[in-house]
């Protein structure tokens, strides 16, 4: 199929090769041969008269104008995706699709993974590409690269639905054998016995008002990246993690960890999912919404039982 003279596979493959700067890549992506994807390149150099991808001592890099283009091909190719979901009727017993999803740490851990787990049984055949949440994510999700977005709310994208997910309480997280978590907390307390509060994605994982809190009453001394990296550095040790109410939970059921409130006043987390506004006909895409709506439900009335 050729339009104003571009082989539109062309696309599809020009895609791959501004995605991965590599030919070889690009071809195990997309289950084609070297020989192949170097032809198609050389078609693409041909039709938009650039080079699009140049080498530069052993890597290939992307022209300007390739860089120029490559929003553009994400954007058309997700807009055929979307006209191809919207004209067939969504089987998840039986469809292949794969969905790409992104959220930050915790609710990959608490709320994504079990409800993927639990797809498994009744939509054997999709999958599920769960990303973390990145300063990316948003753009992904204008691109059409991604199809669910879960942020917080204050940091949703205005010009696309979204549905309240989530509603947390902050909690301090620590070792059941910690002697801090034998006496009350406050505020004052923490600094005078030492206490140090390990922090994960601070800027991500918890509202902005909560890190502002957290950097004026007490002293941080450790922030790795991960949130998981945090949860297994408590156990045994002195430290303390500001946390949610629903990753706590879910670690004291599977780690020595004890739990206390927050001695801090400060509003909950509100957290939202988000699809591109053009996807209000994708049959996937609206199942996938009930679903992840669904769990997040049942997770609510299980956690206030």
């Amino acid at each position: 199929m050729r339009f104003k003279r571009l082989d539109l596979n062309l696309l599809v493959v020009l895609d791959a090769l501004l995605r991965e700067h590599s030919v070889s890549r690009a071809a195990e992506q997309l289950n084609l041969s070297q020989p192949a994807v170097s032809s198609a390149l050389s078609r693409l150099r041909e039709y938009f008269n650039d080079d699009i991808l140049v080498m530069h001592g052993k890597k290939m890099l992307p022209t300007a104008h390739a860089l120029s283009i490559s929003p553009l091909v994400q954007r058309t190719l997700a807009d055929i995706n979307d006209l191809i979901a919207a004209s067939t009727i969504f089987e998840p017993a039986t469809s292949q699709r794969v969905f790409r999803l992104a959220a930050p740490d915790h609710l990959l851990l608490t709320f994504l993974l079990p409800l993927v787990a639990e797809l498994e049984r009744s939509a054997p055949g999709l999958r599920f590409d769960v990303r973390h949440l990145t300063p990316d994510s948003a753009r992904a999700l204008d691109s059409g690269e991604l199809d669910v977005l879960l942020v917080q709310q204050a940091r949703a994208r205005p010009d696309h639905p979204q549905r309240l997910v989530f509603e947390h309480g902050y909690v301090c997280l620590g070792c059941a054998r910690n002697p801090l978590f034998s006496t009350a907390l406050s505020e004052a307390g923490l600094p005078a016995q030492s206490a140090l509060v390990a922090a994960a994605e601070q800027a991500s994982s918890l509202g902005d008002g909560v890190w502002q809190e957290i950097n004026r009453c007490w002293k941080v001394d450790l922030l790795p990246y991960s949130l998981l990296e945090v949860l297994w550095m408590l156990p045994g040790s002195q430290r303390i993690a500001v946390t949610t109410e629903q990753v706590a939970s879910a670690m004291t059921s599977r780690l020595p960890l004890a739990t206390l409130p927050l001695p801090l006043a400060v509003p909950p987390l509100r957290e939202v999912l988000q699809y591109h506004s053009a996807r209000h006909s994708d049959g996937g895409v609206q199942w996938l919404v009930a679903q992840l709506l669904r769990h997040a439900a049942a997770g609510s009335t299980a956690a206030a039982a």
